[in-house]
């Protein structure tokens, strides 16, 4: 029987709800938008159509909590839909959450109950500034949509497939049998290049493939065959490459000396490690890559340098976990605009046989491309992320089993 209704992708953080929403019969988009600067206002709700043009706007001085701009996008989706606005035919059929820690018990995506929420209740500790936030607006859907399915995807199930000796710490069993392992973030980005890039070229099915997506959150994962087989963030969302306000890879003795020799207690590192390190703590002057690509300060190009330097390493890295290495793909917001960060990733590279096509990666768009040169011994590609429609699949692939 064809699927009716529309399925709505929602993506929560500490400020804002990022929401998208499908008819559920295709998962073809028919809106997206935010609701930003909660908490702090003024805050703002913004609508778009698949064509990117604005169809719904509205603002209020004052800042809206959580529960408000739920309710207020609720809101606006049963009116739109009643109106014949571009909402669907029948209503929500289903939410799709993007969680972004599921532990070692969820492989994949899973309905929603108390149980569930009673279990990632418990992983609030593995992502302390993400988790509590995902939760909430799992809890505020299910208050306002009682009738309505709720879908927990989740950003750390696709790597569940990675070998034991790849989730592995060297630490004692005491310690690792509490959960205490290397679970691997960015999956459901991960997932979509996976199911995306053979459709682009069919003969990289079953291949070596390393992906970066890189954002304000950024990360590295080896791929072979569709499956993720190392990936460069571990226990938490904070390890691996530089971000935008996230240090990445860091000597745990750093952390040692901060609080025995600096008397910084546990907040205080976890504000410098997450929120100002990375592009911004080495810059001094922004998290955004288009900010420092623009700036002649020479921290702002140091920071845009050892970004670099890192990606290549992971690459090394990523590409002795694979026995070898494919494809190299690009994705994140960081990864599809920065012609100039592709261009030094992939001269870095060269070692390995990379070689770019220059006017192939000076206007990509906004689809799948190859950006490699035809004599490359790896082939080089821009896949633009699409978490949201990954996550729009998986809740309907959830509902037409229930």
């Amino acid at each position: 029987m064809a699927s009716t209704g529309q399925i709505l992708v929602l993506n929560t953080g500490s400020s804002s709800i990022k929401f998208s929403l499908y008819e559920s019969g295709a998962a073809d988009l028919l809106l997206k938008g935010l609701v930003e600067n909660l908490q702090t206002g003024p805050t703002r709700f913004l609508v778009q159509d698949a064509a990117h043009d604005t169809v719904h706007e509205q603002s209020w001085p004052q800042a809206l909590d959580h529960a408000a701009g739920m309710q207020a996008l609720l809101a606006f989706l049963d009116s739109s839909s009643r109106s014949g606005g571009g909402g669907g035919d029948q209503g929500l059929r289903a939410v799709g959450h993007r969680i972004v820690h599921g532990g070692a018990l969820y492989s994949g995506p899973v309905r929603v109950s108390e149980a569930v929420l009673a279990e990632l209740d418990k992983l609030v500790p593995l992502a302390p500034l993400h988790l509590p936030h995902n939760l909430a607006a799992v809890r505020a859907a299910m208050q306002m949509a009682p009738g309505v399915m709720q879908v927990a995807c989740f950003d750390t199930a696709f790597h569940r497939s990675q070998p034991a000796l790849a989730q592995a710490f060297a630490l004692p069993p005491e310690i690792t049998e509490l959960g205490i392992h290397r679970y691997g973030f960015h999956g459901l980005s991960y997932e979509y290049i996976a199911s995306r890039l053979p459709q682009a070229e069919p003969a990289l099915a079953g291949a070596r493939v390393v992906a970066a997506h890189l954002g304000n959150g950024a990360s590295m994962c080896a791929m072979h065959a569709g499956r993720s087989v190392a990936s460069s963030m571990g226990f938490t969302a904070i390890d691996g490459l530089p971000m935008g306000t996230r240090c990445g890879a860091l000597d745990p003795g750093v952390v040692l000396y901060l609080i025995d020799q600096l008397g910084m207690d546990v907040a205080a590192v976890q504000d410098l490690l997450y929120l100002q390190s990375g592009l911004l703590g080495v810059s001094g002057i922004s998290s955004d890559m288009r900010t420092l690509e623009a700036s002649e300060a020479p921290r702002a190009q140091l920071a845009i340098d050892l970004m670099v330097y890192r990606i290549g390493r992971e690459l090394g890295s990523m590409a002795a976990a694979l026995g070898g290495i494919d494809a190299l793909v690009f994705s994140g917001g960081i990864g599809e605009n920065s012609v100039a960060l592709r261009a030094a990733v992939c001269r870095a590279a060269d070692w390995l046989g990379v070689q770019i096509d220059a006017q192939a990666n000076a206007a990509p768009g906004k689809s799948v491309v190859r950006i490699s040169a035809a004599a490359s011994a790896v082939s080089v590609w821009v896949v633009p992320a699409n978490e949201e429609l990954m996550i729009a699949r998986h809740t309907l692939d959830i509902v037409e089993q229930s």
